[in-house]
């Protein structure tokens, strides 16, 4: 059984064009006793979109919330990542019952992603080529993976839903969160690779820990890029640890 200290569950949110198996080499690095739960969001992996599902982390958030509702989590840290950590913080403005502290992983800051214009049109351009998938991952990783992990990647993203991929892109990496920031009443942990090249640790620095509470932790991992569970597991599960 958790002791006193430890959660008795852990939800994890993933990355854009992920999917919630990102967190399967977290699950036997975790405490004794706690459980993983790590969807796949909408319009990823294998989870489609409810009908009239805008793609707004507002509506990710509502998902989530309803998740944990269907869950009966009512003790749970919650681990968002990249599009996954600024779904998070929005649900965490919300101050749900149950959750103890959240864990951001490279998150999308509150405010505007710092996507430059060029970025973000080659982006949207290179939805469903395996080419750009392969050049995606070099350019988000930085720690040498298996080549499972690497197909697992590319897979990922290529079958990632066009409307989900544009309406990141386009709509909700753009979302400026900030003024509900100071609604997150819970013990916050940031995590960043030290060589993530997609969300530098200055842009976290910047954009993301002034507005989380005072006192959170800043951990860069050194020799990490931007996909943390997947180069940095044991990393990720000691900030879940606390």
């Amino acid at each position: 059984m958790p002791d006193s200290t430890t959660p008795a569950a852990v939800l994890a949110l993933h990355y854009w064009a992920g999917a919630g198996h990102e967190f399967n080499a977290l699950r036997p690095l975790l405490p004794a006793g706690t459980t993983l739960l790590a969807p796949d969001l909408p319009g990823f992996g294998a989870q489609g979109a409810p009908m009239g599902f805008d793609y707004s982390v507002g509506a990710y958030a509502d998902w989530v919330a309803t998740f944990i509702a269907e869950q009966k989590l009512t003790d749970y840290v919650l681990v968002g990542h990249s599009l996954g950590g600024k779904v998070a913080l929005a649900l965490a403005a919300t101050r749900p019952a149950g959750l103890r502290r959240l864990v951001l992983l490279s998150p999308s800051p509150p405010s505007p992603e710092p996507i430059s214009d060029d970025n973000r049109a080659a982006s949207l351009a290179a939805y469903g080529k395996p080419v750009e998938a392969e050049k995606t991952f070099h350019t988000i990783t930085e720690a040498a993976l298996p080549a499972a992990v690497h197909q697992q990647i590319v897979a990922d993203n290529l079958r990632s839903d066009h409307v989900a991929w544009d309406a990141w892109l386009l709509g909700g990496s753009l979302e400026d969160l900030t003024a509900l920031m100071g609604e997150i009443a819970v013990p916050c942990h940031l995590l960043v690779g030290a060589d993530d090249r997609a969300i530098p640790a200055a842009a976290q620095r910047q954009q993301t820990l002034p507005l989380l509470p005072p006192g959170t932790q800043l951990t860069e991992v050194p020799g990490a890029g931007h996909l943390l569970p997947y180069e940095a597991p044991a990393a990720v599960a000691a900030a879940i640890a606390g």
